[in-house]
Parts: structure tokens; C-alpha cells; sequence
């Protein structure tokens, strides 16, 4: 399957939540739902939860118990919303069949995401390894270098990660500690070379030292004056970020 199939595969698909809500209504049944869409039952309890707790109103009632075991509808927010959605549906498969480069789209994917976090990457899973009630999450990075990202199986399911979803890394400046390629890099830890760009004295606080990656992408890492002072960092200088899987978080396009 070609990336611009798997793109417009997963633009044109429904998100998990939306399908949740056309089953529910379809079944009145949220564990019948869950089965439809491809649910877990817990997940389905949670992502119902996390609707009606992201809407202004309840789109979900729920009735436990019963001489039918219990039940669920949507409400009229509800309804209104997968209505908006099925109509928005329909403009969307309009628009892609107008789009020539698929960069464009993802690109415009990427810039509307807004987060406190310095360092966003985009890439693409190239693979998932189950560790217990975690997976590792293998992101391949332009220009070929390669992520890991640990995450709970909830969390999985929930972004619908799989080899080819389109991804965006997430780390916090404070969670990256620079170091030189020459020293060995701990085992199980992210590991990206650059280059310096620049370093940015704060005068209060730790330096903001900026580094360029082969690919193009850069990195914001927070070192302290000390540290900088014993590896004698300079611009230009050839140095190595590197952050623990758990510290990558994964926001993935809609």
C-alpha cells in the first residue's frame, strides 16, 4: 500500500470516538458498539466517558441494569454532533479528491497541533514490540533515524497506532540530556546526533542549547552553565540528545 493510500485511508476513515457514537446509536448497546467498532469494552467505557466529559452536554445516557441489561442512547447533542460529523464527512472526500501532494495535507496536519512542548518530530511507526501492559513504539524519523516511544496498550488503541501511522514526538526540553558521541549512551535510551546551532544564555536559569539534526528538524534542550562549561559546548560542536522512551509522548492527526 502506497503512503498517499494509507493517508487518504486514514483521513477518510472515522476516528474511534466518532464510530463509537454512530454504533451506540445504531445498537443502543455500548458493548455491542464496542464490538462493532473494534473495541475493547473498557476502552468503550472510557471513551465515553471522555465525550461526554469533552462536551458541554452529555452526548451519551447510559442505564445500567434492567430487565435488558441495561442500555445506552445518544442524546440530542449527541445526534447532533455524528449528524455535523456524516456532513463533514462528505466535504472531506471532496477535498481529497482535489489534493495532488500529500506532504501538503500532513503538513497542514502538523500545524494546527498546538502543545507546551518544545520538541515536536514527525515521523512515522515502523513498528510495535508488547512489553507487558506497555508497547515500544518505533517511530522512523526523515532521513531514516529511528525513535522509541513507550506507551500503555490503552494508549495504542486509542491513537490507533500501526506501521505507517503518521506521528508526532513529543518532548519536553527539560528531558533531553546532551552529551558528547565519544561517551557510551546508556542503554534503552533515545539517542539523536546534531549539530549545535546555537546556545542561549539565560542568565537565571539553565542554557537553551539548539540543536540540528541531519534531517533538517531541530532540537531544544535545557543544560545547565556547569554542564556546558565541563563538555565545552560550543556552536558547531557535534553532540548527542538523548531521552528515555517514557519521556516521548505521541499525538497523532484526527
Amino acid at each position: 500500500m502506497t503512503t498517499l493510500s494509507l493517508l487518504t485511508q486514514h483521513v477518510t476513515r472515522r476516528p474511534q470516538r466518532i464510530a463509537l457514537l454512530a454504533q451506540i446509536a445504531l445498537l443502543g448497546s455500548i458493548t455491542q458498539a464496542a464490538k462493532a467498532a473494534g473495541m475493547s469494552y473498557k476502552t468503550a467505557w472510557d471513551a465515553v466517558d471522555e465525550l461526554n466529559n469533552l462536551a458541554e452536554r452529555p452526548l451519551v445516557e447510559r442505564s445500567v441494569g434492567g430487565k435488558g441489561g441495561g442500555g445506552a442512547r445518544l442524546t440530542p447533542a449527541g445526534e447532533r454532533l455524528l449528524a455535523l460529523y456524516q456532513r463533514l464527512e462528505v466535504l472531506r472526500e471532496r477535498m481529497l479528491e482535489s489534493v495532488e501532494q500529500e506532504e501538503d495535507l500532513e503538513l497542514i496536519g502538523r500545524l494546527m497541533m498546538r502543545t507546551s512542548a518544545r520538541n515536536q518530530l514527525h515521523g512515522r511507526v515502523c513498528g510495535i514490540e508488547e512489553q507487558g501492559l506497555n508497547d515500544l513504539i518505533t517511530i522512523e524519523l526523515p532521513g531514516g533515524a529511528h525513535i522509541r516511544a513507550r506507551v500503555t496498550r490503552e494508549s495504542t488503541e486509542k491513537l490507533e497506532l500501526g506501521d505507517g501511522r503518521p506521528v508526532i514526538a513529543l518532548m519536553k526540553a527539560g528531558w533531553l540530556y546532551v552529551d558528547l558521541p565519544k561517551i557510551e549512551c546508556p542503554q534503552g535510551l533515545n539517542a539523536l546526533e546534531g549539530r549545535i546551532e546555537e546556545i542561549r544564555e539565560s542568565g537565571d536559569g539553565p542554557c537553551e542549547v539548539r540543536i540540528q539534526l541531519p534531517s533538517g528538524q531541530t532540537l531544544c534542550a535545557l543544560v545547565d552553565q556547569e554542564r556546558i562549561d565541563i563538555l565545552r559546548l560550543a556552536p558547531g560542536d557535534t553532540v548527542r540528545a538523548q531521552f528515555s522512551p517514557a519521556q516521548v509522548i505521541l499525538g497523532t492527526p484526527l
